[in-house]
């Protein structure tokens, strides 16, 4: 059943048909008229499905596909404003009652997990048997599997245990055509058929909408202690930066803070044994002058989750810059923000991705944030904005795609035809 036009302008309204035939695949309490907070990047959806499993999911989508349904897929809501914001939307297909854990093979260090379980639900699981997902996201206890996966969102332990895509061993994808497909294995060296796991993550649920995934594990740690390293300057946090990635420390995590008129502040973390963390602080010590050094705990963990506290008065984005550039940026992002009178605060890790707020005029956070951008882009880094408050004309989401975006329109075309998932809200539109 096609949809029907509204008389507001840009809308539409589902036919009475439509709302039928999702009752009949999921249930009628599991169907119901959207409201104001289901809306996706200020644009508001039509209906809210909540399939009970991935073959209701999939038939869904192919439902929606056949009637020329929009659909923004969502998981626990918590980055949906992150992307541009779609242009149109009919359908909100959520996984909320997709949250079981699969199977836990704890001998083969593998997890299989709906896309719908939290990140905390899953982590206080595996720590049952001394593991976890080595992954630290925004907002873990309303975070999905799903919605973690399709951001790409993780956090300082990337530097030590990869990124999602390197965590990730296996999914299960719902594609528009009600297709159900599967890639990848329930052991770590399955290397077999197309890469269909990475290829999801960072999509953000523009080619598939992820209802299974399967993740390798490690052992929690024995003992942890974290340590923050102060400086007087970004150029003097740049050298000790360098000296510790060019040291033997065995470290897990590595960031370093910075804001207006802070000294910079670096965190690094250290997991093992008694024996062997005081040998790590020993050697730390000798990189850094001892009176710089700190013992500190796991709340300086939580820098980058602060950045969003009253997230809706300022400015969020992801950078990424060569570790080797960070004095450089820091120095660029002081001269912006100053010209702008902008207040600014930065959690960099030591990948080189890091997350940087702006507070301040809603016309001075765009034109600081459109003049960042630039200067990242002619440096070889990017600049992607999470979120900007209301009030001046939204900057675009992504920034120059470069010439990778002929190869990603091709893949989202033969995934997704008809353009359906998630319309608009990627990069170059797609």
């Amino acid at each position: 059943m096609k949809a029907i036009a509204n008389s507001m302008p840009g809308t539409k309204t589902l036919a009475r048909g439509s709302e039928e035939a999702l009752r009949t695949m999921v249930g009628a309490a599991h169907v119901r008229p959207a409201e104001a907070s289901d809306a996706v990047a200020g644009v508001p959806p039509q209906i809210v499905v909540e399939p009970g499993n991935e073959q209701e999911l999939a038939a869904v989508l192919q439902y929606a596909n056949e009637a020329g349904l929009c659909v923004a897929p969502r998981g626990g809501g918590t980055k949906l404003s992150w992307g541009n914001p779609p242009a149109r939307l009919d359908l909100i297909v959520s996984t909320a009652r997709l949250s079981r854990i699969i199977e836990h093979a704890w001998a083969d260090l593998t997890v299989t997990v709906e896309a719908g379980c939290t990140i905390q639900c899953l982590q206080e699981t595996l720590a049952q048997h001394g593991q976890r997902l080595a992954l630290d996201v925004l907002w873990p206890e309303r975070a999905t599997v799903g919605g973690a996966l399709s951001a790409n969102d993780s956090g300082a332990l990337r530097l030590r245990f990869g990124g999602l895509r390197d965590l990730i061993i296996g999914i299960t994808l719902a594609l528009p055509d009600g297709t159900l497909a599967t890639s990848g294995g329930k052991v770590v060296k399955n290397v077999a058929g197309y890469d269909l796991p990475k290829l999801a993550t960072g999509a953000l649920g523009t080619l598939g909408v992820i209802t299974r995934a399967i993740f390798r594990l490690h052992p929690l740690p024995q003992n942890t202690r974290t340590f923050t390293i102060s400086a007087t300057s970004a150029g003097e946090m740049q050298h000790f930066v360098l000296k510790v990635q060019d040291s033997q420390l065995v470290h897990s995590a590595f960031q370093v803070r910075f804001g207006t008129d802070t000294p910079p502040e670096a965190d690094i973390l250290f997991e093992g044994t008694q024996a062997g963390l005081a040998a790590q602080e020993t050697h730390l010590k000798k990189l850094a002058e001892s009176n710089r050094v700190a013992k500190t705990g796991p709340a300086v963990w939580k820098a980058r989750d602060r950045l969003w506290s009253s997230a809706n008065t300022g400015a969020v984005a992801k950078i990424s810059l060569l570790p080797a550039g960070i004095a450089k940026t820091v120095e660029a992002v002081e001269r912006i923000t100053a010209r702008q009178k902008v207040h600014w605060s930065a959690v960099v890790q030591a990948t080189g991705l890091s997350s940087l707020r702006l507070d301040g005029d809603a016309e001075a956070l765009h034109t600081s944030l459109r003049e960042l951008r630039a200067s990242l882009e002619r440096n070889g880094g990017s600049l992607v904005v999470l979120h900007q408050p209301a009030g001046a004309a939204p900057l675009e989401a992504w920034g120059n795609p470069g010439d990778a975006l002929p190869l990603m329109s091709a893949v989202k075309k033969q995934f997704d035809p008809k353009n359906i998932l998630n319309r608009g809200r990627f990069v170059g539109e797609i």
